[in-house]
């Protein structure tokens, strides 16, 4: 456990390496924790994403039903209180556009884990990076 904490504490700054420079020191931490949030997010859906996914094909024959009707399947499909209906993960963000990949999967999540990511402000930090030609994505495990 001390190990993996270790590696753990390691990578983050090593990330704020990355962030030395274009950024300053106080804005390390409202990139990094909601870098840390999204990831945390994920692994508490990772479980119950192809069920979440297969629901979302299903809905998207039924048209007649409203957004909060549609909501409800995919939240007791996610077993949480919130769900991703992005097929793609922070592994899969790729290597081009990732600006935009990472935005859109932000915009899959409900509107209650979205309103985390508006709090922070981080589509703005995300172009910041992009202009700072600093990789976003992330390696780390649940």
């Amino acid at each position: 456990m001390t190990t993996n904490f270790s590696q753990t504490a390691a990578y983050i700054w090593s990330l704020a390496d990355l962030l030395r420079g274009d950024f300053k020191q106080s804005q390390y931490g409202r990139i990094i924790l909601p870098f840390t949030i999204l990831r945390r997010l994920e692994c508490v859906l990772e479980a119950n994403k192809p069920k979440v996914l297969a629901q979302v094909e299903k809905l998207k024959a039924m048209t007649a039903f409203e957004e909060e009707a549609r909501e409800k399947f995919l939240l007791k499909a996610a077993k949480q209180s919130f769900y991703n209906t992005s097929p793609m993960d922070l592994s899969k963000l790729g290597s081009a556009d990732i600006k935009t990949n990472l935005l859109t999967y932000i915009e899959c999540f409900s509107k209650d884990a979205r309103e985390i990511f508006e709090h922070f402000k981080f589509a703005e930090f995300i172009a910041q990076l992009q202009d700072a030609t600093l990789r976003t994505g992330t390696d780390g495990g649940c």
